[in-house]
C-alpha cells in the first residue's frame, strides 16, 4: 500500500506539474501576444518596410513642400506599403500628409513622436511609429517621419495551434488526475476503511469474550501485518483468559483441598484430645503415642497453612526476602537439625552433608529454611520407609550449591516441564504419603531467584530425584 501510494503520489505530482506548465504556457502565450509590440525585431521589420520611403525623404526633404510630383510619389509609396505618412519639420509643422485628413497643420513633437511599439499604439490594430529624417547631404536631422501602420502588415498572423494543444493536454491531465482521485478513494475504502471496520467487529467480539473469530486478511501488506499482529493479540488474550480461568479454578480447588486436608488432621487431633480427656489412655506410654499422632497432624496442618500463606503473599507480591551478609555454616546447621530429626521419624534415612562450607553469602535464613523444608517435604512425598534422602552442600564456580537427592520413585517424564508451576501436583502415585498443595516448588523457585540464584532438578523414574540450588557468594 505504501508503494502504491508513492506511485500514485508521483503520478499525481507529474499531472499537476503538467497542468501548471500548460496553464503557464497559456498565460505566457497570452502575455506574449500583448507584449509582442516591445520586440525590436518588429521595429526592424517596420524600418525595412518603409526604408525606401525614408531614403526618398532624406533625399528630397527640401523639395517636398514645393514639388507636387514628389508628394504624388510619396502618396503612391504610402498606398503600396499600406501605411500613412506624416512628415513634420523640427518645429512640428506638417509638410506632407498622405492621409485623407489634410486639416492637421501642426503636431506637438513631445507627444506625437514614438520610437517604440508599446507607446506607438493608438488603436487596437494601428501603430504610429516615428523615425528621424536625416538630410542625405548635410547629415543633419531635418524632420520626423511618422508612419501609421496597420498591425496586420507588421505582425505575423498568430496561430492557435499551441494554445489549443496546451489546452488539450491540460484537460487530459485534469481528467487523469480526477481518475486518480477516484481510484485513491476506492483504494482507501477497499483497503483501509473496510478492513478497519472488520477489525472493529473483531474487537467487539473479543470484548464480549468471543475469541473464536480469526482475523485474516487476503494480502500480506501493511494492513495484512496489522491483521496478523491483531490475531496474535487475540490468541494471546485467549491464552491469558484460559490461564486466568484455569488459575481461578485451581485456586478454588486449592482452597477446597487445603480445607479438606486441614479438616482431616484437625478432626484426628480433636479426637485424640477428647480420648485423652476421657481417660482412654491408661498409662504414660499410651499418652505419648497419642501425643505423637497429634504432633504429626499438627505438623501437617502447619505445612499446609504455611504454603497457603506464602502463596497468598506471592500473589500480592509481598513475599519479603531480606538479604543479609552471614556465614553459611552456622545458618545451615541451624536449619538442618530439626529437619533431619523430622525425616528420621518418618522411617526415611536422612544423610546429612559431611562438611558445610563456611563462606559469606547474602541470604535470608528464614526463606532458605522454607526452601530446604519444601524440597525435603517434596522428597518425602516420593519416598517410603527404607528409602534415603541425601543432602550435600558444596562450592561450585563461586556459588554455594545445595543438593537434595532422594531414592524414591522419581517424577513422571510428562510432569517434568510443569513442576515449578503453581498448583501443579502431577499424577501422584497412590503409594505417596500425602498429597501436597502444588505450591511448594513454585515458592522455592521464587525465593531462590530472589537470592539471585537458580534452581534445577534431574529425575529418573524409579530411581529418584535430585534438586540443585545455587546461591551466589557474598
Amino acid at each position: 500500500m505504501s508503494d502504491w501510494i508513492k506511485k500514485w503520489y508521483k503520478i499525481g505530482i507529474v499531472c499537476l506539474l503538467i497542468i501548471l506548465g500548460c496553464g503557464a504556457g497559456l498565460l505566457w502565450d497570452n502575455y506574449k501576444s500583448e507584449r509582442e509590440v516591445d520586440s525590436h525585431i518588429v521595429i526592424n521589420q517596420v524600418r525595412l518596410k518603409v526604408s525606401d520611403m525614408m531614403l526618398y525623404l532624406e533625399r528630397y526633404n527640401q523639395e517636398i513642400d514645393d514639388d507636387p510630383e514628389i508628394q504624388d510619389t510619396l502618396q503612391t509609396m504610402s498606398e503600396e506599403h499600406e501605411v500613412s505618412l506624416l512628415y513634420a519639420k523640427l518645429d512640428g509643422r506638417i509638410i506632407f500628409n498622405s492621409s485623407s485628413n489634410n486639416t492637421i497643420r501642426q503636431v506637438d513633437l513631445t507627444t506625437a513622436l514614438h520610437y517604440d511599439l508599446y507607446h506607438a499604439r493608438v488603436e487596437k490594430d494601428t501603430y504610429n511609429i516615428a523615425f528621424p529624417v536625416v538630410d542625405e547631404v548635410t547629415h543633419v536631422q531635418v524632420g520626423n517621419a511618422i508612419f501609421a501602420i496597420p498591425a496586420r502588415t507588421i505582425f505575423i498572423e498568430r496561430t492557435h495551434a499551441l494554445p489549443l494543444s496546451l489546452f488539450i493536454i491540460m484537460t487530459s491531465m485534469l481528467l487523469i488526475f480526477c481518475c486518480l482521485i477516484f481510484l485513491l478513494r476506492k483504494k482507501i475504502k477497499r483497503d483501509i476503511i473496510h478492513p478497519i471496520q472488520h477489525l472493529k467487529d473483531y474487537s467487539e467480539a473479543i470484548l464480549r469474550g468471543d475469541y473464536g473469530q480469526k482475523a485474516s486478511y487476503k494480502t500480506m501488506d501493511e494492513m495484512g501485518e496489522v491483521y496478523t499482529v491483531f490475531d496474535q493479540m487475540r490468541l494471546e488474550i485467549m491464552y491469558l483468559s484460559l490461564r486466568r480461568d484455569e488459575q481461578e479454578q485451581a485456586q478454588k480447588e486449592l482452597i477446597s483441598n487445603i480445607s479438606h486436608e486441614i479438616k482431616t488432621p484437625l478432626t484426628t487431633l480433636k479426637a485424640y484430645i477428647e480420648a485423652i480427656r476421657e481417660g482412654v489412655c491408661s498409662d504414660m506410654p499410651a499418652v505419648m503415642e497419642y501425643v505423637e499422632v497429634m504432633h504429626n497432624n499438627t505438623e501437617k496442618m502447619t505445612r499446609l497453612t504455611e504454603d497457603l500463606l506464602l502463596h497468598a503473599l506471592k500473589e500480592l507480591g509481598q513475599i519479603s526476602v531480606t538479604l543479609s551478609e552471614q556465614y553459611s555454616r552456622d545458618m545451615l546447621i541451624a536449619i538442618l537439625q530439626p529437619i533431619a530429626h523430622y525425616v528420621r521419624t518418618t522411617g526415611v534415612t536422612f544423610i546429612e552433608p559431611q562438611d558445610i562450607p563456611n563462606v559469606l553469602i547474602h541470604a535470608d535464613a528464614n526463606r532458605l529454611e522454607q526452601v530446604i523444608s519444601n524440597l525435603i517435604t517434596n522428597a518425602l512425598k516420593h519416598t517410603k520407609a527404607g528409602d534415603s534422602i541425601i543432602m550435600n552442600i558444596t562450592l561450585e564456580r563461586g556459588q554455594l550449591k545445595i543438593t537434595i537427592a532422594d531414592t524414591g520413585e522419581g517424577i513422571l517424564p510428562q510432569d517434568m516441564p510443569f513442576v515449578f508451576d503453581r498448583y501443579f501436583k502431577g499424577k501422584l502415585n497412590s503409594n505417596l504419603r500425602y498429597e501436597g498443595s502444588g505450591l511448594g516448588l513454585s515458592i522455592c523457585k521464587h525465593i531462590i531467584e530472589a537470592h539471585q540464584g537458580s534452581i534445577s532438578f534431574k529425575s529418573v523414574q524409579g530411581q529418584g530425584t535430585i534438586f540443585h540450588c545455587l546461591i551466589p557468594l557474598g
